[in-house]
C-alpha cells in the first residue's frame, strides 16, 4: 500500500528539526520497498550565505542527508515504529556517492529511495535525487537502528 505524508506526519517519523529537517513531503511510501519524497530548496536555507554566496548551490553532503532522512522514514514505516518508540536510525555508511549536477536555490529535489537489504537492525538503500527529472546525485546509504539511551 502506497501512502503520502505531509510535514506534520513527517515530523512524527524524523527526530530532525529546523534547520536540519530536509524532507518536506512524502509522495509515496511502500513500507519495505521504496519511498518518494520532496525537498524544496529555498534561498532562505541557512547554508546558502556561506556556500557559494554568489552562486547558491546545495552542498552535496546535504543532498545525501536528504536521501538518508527519506530512508529513515521508510525504515520506521517498515517496522511500524517511530523515534519516540525508543529508537533512532543513524547513518552508518555512504557508498558510491556521485554528484551529476548542482542543486540551486529554487529547485525542487525529488528523492527516490529503495530498500536493497534489511538484516536485523541494519538497512541498506539505493537513493537517487533528481531535479526536473534529471539526475542530480546518487548513492547507497546504510542506516542502523539503535535504542535511544
Amino acid at each position: 500500500m502506497s501512502e503520502s505524508m505531509d510535514i506534520h506526519e513527517i515530523l512524527q517519523y524524523l527526530p530532525h528539526r529546523f534547520p536540519f529537517l530536509l524532507v518536506d513531503r512524502v509522495l509515496e511510501c511502500e513500507p519495505g520497498v521504496r519511498i518518494r519524497a520532496l525537498k524544496n530548496v529555498s534561498i532562505n536555507e541557512p547554508f546558502f550565505p556561506g556556500h557559494f554566496p554568489h552562486h547558491p548551490v546545495m552542498p552535496g553532503v546535504l543532498i545525501v542527508e536528504s536521501l538518508a532522512q527519506a530512508a529513515a522514514i521508510l525504515s520506521f514505516k517498515t517496522v511500524k515504529a517511530r523515534p519516540d518508540d525508543g529508537s533512532v536510525y543513524y547513518l552508518a555508511g555512504v557508498d558510491g556517492a556521485r554528484f551529476k549536477r548542482p542543486v540551486h536555490a529554487g529547485d525542487q529535489l525529488h528523492l527516490e529511495v529503495e530498500l536493497s537489504r534489511h538484516m536485523r537492525d541494519v538497512y541498506k538503500f539505493k537513493g537517487v535525487a533528481k531535479v526536473d527529472g534529471k539526475l542530480a546525485a546518487e548513492c547507497e546509504v546504510t542506516c542502523v537502528r539503535r535504542a535511544i539511551a
